[in-house]
């Protein structure tokens, strides 16, 4: 499970998220706390987290900026900017000075931040990994190590508020991302990123050029096509039954703050043994199959959470949640990753970005909207049933995706046995030697 740890920058970049990732948690519960206490309203606090999502938009050309960047010298800069900003949040909170128009601005900054910063982060993951086998091993435990943090971070935040106040979290936040910072500063790259020349065969390539190139492979490329449009429907329909939650924890199963945070525990909980699932596989091959079955599932398991009245049959429904939902990212990532053309995988990553991330402000608002018309259950129980056949028409293209991955995993040298992988002859099968490694 720990393999990708061999790689020394790996294993570096690892140790300073364990503590980056903490404070990040910390933050965002405070930052949360922090505007209801300042304006005892739901509406402001929906504002912030829309102005900090919004910007995100912003990758679906950042990557064509990356393409011509250093991505070391770029993710320790939105690093730093983002140690920036909790110090400022921090000083204005702990001298009393802090109003909601400074929070929504500072958000919003953070968002602009991330546009660059995800998108450089998870091009550079195969640049830190010695042996490109250890990929996916290495966005398996990426994705543990923050579902991890996710568990252990909104309680430490708890108890910080509740002891010492918001602007201690702010202030832990920012002393945390040195430990990335350090850690970046350390690593010692032997293969480096491909930067795209601004001229080709002479002729000077424009930015627009370049964006146009990127994504008219990502539509053409129906392996990666089809992969980005299930992400974005899944963050447009799926991924948002986080804002209902509060609705079903108080009005269906008739709870209060403790139901909530066990819903949410649940889910965290699944989605970490998801992540710990995923790192133990030793190749990409068969993880197609597994965003099929675990997207269906996610549907299905959501259907059913909106169809439940009973908190002991909401709280596993939940955990299963999490669980379908980190497998089918993890594994879309790692798909990615390891499909892409290295010289696209800047714009390829900003483009990912945007269907997972950048879509998430359209997919709250439109949940939000139908659950104020039709009842959160509904609302909720559409969305799933959009999941639910999205997993299935992936399924019925498999056969043709893995004919266009083939040539590729082979190339790269990702397939043990190459005269065990030929075309999946029906739908949702893919080769013998592949289906012994999906469970």
């Amino acid at each position: 499970m720990l393999r990708a740890l061999r790689s020394r920058n790996y294993r570096l970049f690892v140790t300073g998220q364990s503590v980056s990732l903490i404070g990040f948690w910390m933050q965002r519960i405070a930052m949360s706390w922090l505007v209801y206490r300042l304006t005892d309203s739901p509406v402001a606090l929906g504002i912030v987290d829309f102005v900090g999502q919004v910007p995100i938009l912003l990758s679906l050309y950042t990557g064509v900026l990356l393409e011509k960047w250093d991505l070391r010298k770029t993710v320790f800069v939105c690093q730093f900017l983002s140690m920036c900003q909790a110090f400022i949040l921090a000083a204005l909170t702990l001298t009393g000075r802090v109003q909601y128009w400074h929070v929504v601005v500072l958000s919003c900054f953070m968002g602009f931040i991330n546009a660059f910063e995800l998108p450089a982060r998870q091009s550079f993951v195969i640049f830190m990994v010695d042996d490109k086998q250890d990929l996916g091993n290495a966005i398996g435990l990426n994705s543990s190590i923050f579902n991890l943090a996710r568990l252990l971070g909104p309680t430490l935040g708890g108890i910080t508020i509740a002891t010492v106040g918001e602007g201690i979290c702010f202030l832990l936040n920012g002393v945390s991302y040195l430990a990335t910072l350090v850690a970046i500063a350390l690593m010692r790259l032997t293969r480096k990123p491909i930067a795209k020349p601004d001229e080709e065969d002479g002729v000077r390539q424009s930015k627009m050029a370049d964006f146009r190139e990127g994504w008219r492979y990502v539509t053409t490329f129906e392996p990666i096509r089809d992969i980005l449009l299930a992400l974005a429907l899944l963050s447009i329909f799926g991924l948002p039954y986080l804002i209902l939650l509060p609705v079903f924890a108080r009005e269906i199963l008739h709870g209060g703050p403790k139901t909530l945070g066990f819903l949410l525990t649940a889910s965290g909980v699944g989605a970490l043994t998801g992540s710990i699932m995923i790192a133990l596989r030793k190749t990409p091959v068969g993880l197609s199959r597994v965003v099929a079955y675990t997207l269906t599932g996610f549907g299905c398991a959501t259907g059913a959470f909106a169809l439940s009245r009973w908190f002991p049959l909401s709280l596993p429904l939940m955990a299963f949640v999490g669980f379908a939902m980190v497998v089918t990212l993890v594994s879309c990532n790692t798909l990615v990753q390891t499909l892409v053309d290295d010289d696209k995988r800047n714009r390829v990553m900003g483009i990912y970005i945007f269907a997972l991330n950048g879509m998430g402000p359209a997919g709250s608002l439109l949940l939000g909207w139908l659950a104020s018309i039709i009842g959160a259950p509904l609302a909720l129980a559409s969305g799933s049933a959009i999941c639910i056949v999205t997993g299935i028409v992936f399924w019925r293209r498999l056969p043709r995706l893995w004919t266009q991955a083939v040539p590729i995993y082979r190339a790269k040298g990702l397939l043990p046995q190459e005269d065990a992988f030929e075309n999946a002859p029906s739908a949702g099968a893919e080769p013998a030697s592949a289906s012994t490694s999906t469970t």
